[in-house]
Parts: C-alpha cells; sequence; structure tokens
C-alpha cells in the first residue's frame, strides 16, 4: 500500500484543511437528523401480533413500556433458504447478524432515552432463539410470521415474485428477504410510524463501520460494496 508522506507540519495543514470539511459534514449531517425527526408521522392502523419466548405479543406491546421503538428487520427465513440467499435454515444473514452485533451492548444506553429496540424476522421463535443464543445476544428478537408486517413495510417479498417495492421505488426482486430499520412512536395510545431506511440507509447505524472509514484502508469493499469479507461472529478461522 503505498500512500503520500510528508512532515509534520504539512501533515497538521492537510488535516486543518481536511478539518474544515469535517466540519462542514457535521452541520450538514445534524441538519438531516432535525430534517428526519420533523418529518410526517402516519398513524398505524392494523393490528400486527409477533411471537416471542413469552408468546404472542402486540406491536404496542412491543415498545415494552416506552415511548419510541426502532425494529431492526433483520433477513432471516428458513422457509426460503437456498444456497442463493445469504441467510440458512438456522442462521440470519451474516450482514444482518453484524448489524445487529453493533446494537446488542449499547441496549442500555438507548432503553435510558426512552428507546426499545428489537429485530424481526420471518423465521419462527424457536429458530430465532437457538441463533440469538448461539450469538450470545440480549436484545429482544421477535418473529413475524403469519403477520402482513414484512410486507408491509417492505422487506418481505412473495417468493417468485419477479418486482416489488425496495428503498422507495419499484424494481426486480432478487430475494424473499431485504434489511431495513423502521422507527415508530406511541402517543395518547396510538402508535405512529415516523420512518424507515432500507440498503445504505442503514449504514449509519453500524458502529463498526464508523471506525472502519477511519482508517487507511477504510472498509475495504468494492465498489459494489460486497462483503466477501465478512462472517458470522463465531465463523471466523481465528
Amino acid at each position: 500500500m503505498q500512500h503520500k508522506v510528508v512532515s509534520h507540519e504539512e501533515w497538521v495543514e492537510a488535516r486543518k484543511r481536511h478539518l474544515v470539511e469535517e466540519k462542514k459534514s457535521t452541520k450538514l449531517r445534524d441538519q438531516l437528523s432535525q430534517a428526519r425527526r420533523d418529518l410526517p408521522w402516519e398513524l398505524v392502523t392494523k393490528e400486527y401480533v409477533f411471537e416471542g419466548p413469552q408468546g404472542r405479543r402486540t406491536l404496542d406491546q412491543l415498545f415494552d413500556g416506552r415511548g419510541q421503538l426502532v425494529i431492526y428487520h433483520a433477513m432471516f427465513n428458513p422457509e426460503t433458504a437456498s444456497e442463493h440467499t445469504s441467510w440458512t435454515k438456522d442462521s440470519a444473514c451474516p450482514a444482518c447478524s453484524f448489524w445487529m452485533d453493533n446494537f446488542d451492548r449499547v441496549l442500555v444506553h438507548i432503553n435510558h432515552r426512552d428507546i426499545t429496540m428489537a429485530a424481526v424476522s420471518r423465521a419462527s421463535v424457536d429458530k430465532i432463539e437457538a441463533y440469538r443464543k448461539r450469538m450470545g445476544w440480549e436484545f429482544p428478537w421477535y418473529s413475524s410470521k403469519g403477520s402482513d408486517f414484512n410486507f408491509d413495510y417492505h422487506v418481505s417479498f412473495k417468493p417468485g415474485g419477479q418486482e416489488g417495492e425496495y428503498n422507495y421505488r419499484e424494481g426486480p426482486i432478487g430475494m424473499s428477504e431485504a434489511p431495513g430499520a423502521s422507527v415508530f412512536i406511541r402517543e395518547g395510545g396510538k402508535i405512529y410510524h415516523t420512518y424507515s431506511a432500507y440498503a445504505r440507509g442503514i449504514d449509519i447505524v453500524n458502529v463498526a463501520y464508523q471506525y472502519m472509514d477511519l482508517v487507511p484502508k477504510g472498509r475495504d469493499e468494492n465498489e459494489t460494496g460486497e462483503m466477501a469479507w465478512l462472517h458470522r461472529r463465531d465463523e471466523y478461522a481465528d
């Protein structure tokens, strides 16, 4: 890896110039975050029911007594698993597992900001629990099997379907599951959907990526963002 090497004085000057651009980016990010919070809400009118280790739970119960809920849509559907899917009959998608690794240990902090974080997948409860325990995760993870939830929030698609809506546009759908995150708030006894993000839109909640973006090699992925380097936490050779 060849890179330009300069004196300390030149290094400091270059760093100061870059700091100006970083500050612009920080201000823009703050503005985008405020604009996101200012987006209109939509009332959730459908009664969704999920399955967890303790039995059936409504969307309202997923809030676990808090006012805000973030759901990570994890790609895990044993019924559609094949050699062509990133998930298997017993394991969630490795990329989704990477994302879930990132929020598992910060739950205590998030919870103290009136936010509940949970994952939802089409897999059955027993499959989800077996994999969650294998990964050593503590966050709640529910099954939406038999519910329209994944389909209504555009992260699951009918097997064999050629077209579908993902990331706010219609197009070819290659798999039955796709990743995303959805946000809800509970006010006045009602639940509102405030935000959903998909594809690269969920990069901002991946803490590991923020560290990778600091180092010289970056994410070390190709131009299409392929993640051949990535494995489930217990599948690395070392």
